[in-house]
């Protein structure tokens, strides 16, 4: 079994708070047509039907449905608390020999 040296705690530290920084600042990102109708097929969503409807009677023409993702505000700040206990930890550890 590997050990997680300090190098990984202090990399995984620094990528939850970058996520986390980014999360706080991003109100709310615009999928497109095809993403959404994409997630739509995969979750089994009543939107993947509309979309197929919509393909066969407009000859082939993309449904302009788009899904709006709004991260919850805690979401950015526990990634932030989450990343700096990491980072803190790793400065806590030993140097690799």
């Amino acid at each position: 079994m590997m050990d997680v040296t300090r190098n990984q705690y202090f990399l995984a530290g620094l990528i939850l708070l970058s996520l986390g920084a980014q999360f706080r600042m991003t109100d709310s990102v615009t999928l497109t047509p095809e993403f959404t109708q994409l997630l739509a097929e995969r979750t089994g969503h009543p939107a993947a039907s509309v979309g197929a409807v919509a393909t066969t009677s407009m000859g082939g023409a993309k449904p302009a449905i788009q899904k709006i993702f709004q991260p919850p505000e805690w979401l950015g700040w526990a990634l932030l608390s989450a990343g700096s206990v990491l980072v803190l930890h790793s400065m806590a550890m030993r140097k690799p020999e």
